[in-house]
């Protein structure tokens, strides 16, 4: 078989140490609540060599790259249907996964958020994940509150999963190499089914309060609410990225009590 070419407007960098591909695959644990799982962006299979051998497992590879899926196809002639040629983010999930999976991979990191806010989506349904990004994406999810990476996603996020930083992989363990550090998290399905607030209101109050970030909430939040409807309460005065996530829960509560955003 011919290697398949790495392609940059794809975003592939390919993992080459086994040893760091033997490790991510290892760190998918929760397999008491699932017995399937889809890895994103296979590649060259990597990580599909190790995921094929977990007999706790029954995998499903997809990857955009007409190029990477012939050679897949011929690596793994076994997988049948469960090797996909098409878009991850265009995927029906429940086309495929009648119950819960677990989702891995080396995520393209130029739409490394557009997959977290798929997951997001899906969260009832993807219970754990374990994914390689750009270092600075992964610190913004794991960040928690009162530091400066942490952010909308990092709320977002937060909400529905636990997130383990787990550790950083350099540039030189990738062909081509990035030229940024990478790291591995992963995300756990918590217990949340639903906030206890409306939650498109609490997703609309958190992107207003880290769109400016540097305003106080109460100004921060001005552009959506009027002022004159706000009160004394504590976190008005406070900035979005002071709040965790049970606050902004209860500062949605609020909001919603004063008025409709």
């Amino acid at each position: 078989m011919s290697l398949v070419k790495a392609k940059k407007h794809l975003g592939q960098h390919f993992l080459t140490d086994k040893g760091i591909a033997k490790r991510i695959v290892e760190s998918l644990i929760s397999t008491d609540k699932y017995n399937q799982v889809l890895e994103v962006g296979p590649g060259m299979g990597i990580l599909s060599d190790f995921l094929l051998q977990r007999t706790d497992l029954q995998t499903y590879l997809i990857d955009i790259d007409t190029e990477s899926f012939h050679f897949l196809n011929e690596k793994y002639p076994q997988l049948g249907d469960k090797l996909i040629n098409g878009d991850f983010l265009k995927l029906n999930f429940d086309d495929i996964f009648p119950d819960k999976f677990a989702i891995i991979g080396n995520f393209p990191y130029n739409i490394s958020s557009q997959i977290l806010f798929k997951i997001l989506d899906n969260r009832n349904k993807v219970v754990e994940m374990v994914g390689m990004f750009q270092k600075e994406v992964a610190q913004r999810c794991a960040s928690p509150a009162g530091t400066k990476e942490y952010g909308i996603l990092s709320v977002f996020l937060q909400a529905y999963y636990k997130i383990e930083y787990l550790f950083t992989v350099k540039p030189g363990t990738f062909n081509p190499p990035p030229k940024v550090h990478s790291a591995i998290i992963r995300l756990t399905r918590n217990e949340v089914e639903a906030l206890d607030c409306d939650e498109k209101l609490f997703w609309r109050v958190v992107k207003a309060g880290f769109n400016q970030r540097r305003k106080t909430l109460r100004n921060a939040l001005s552009a959506a609410m009027p002022r004159d409807k706000m009160d004394d309460h504590i976190y008005f005065e406070k900035r979005a990225e002071q709040l965790t996530v049970e606050d902004f829960v209860a500062l949605t509560k609020h909001v919603s009590s004063l008025t409709t955003i």
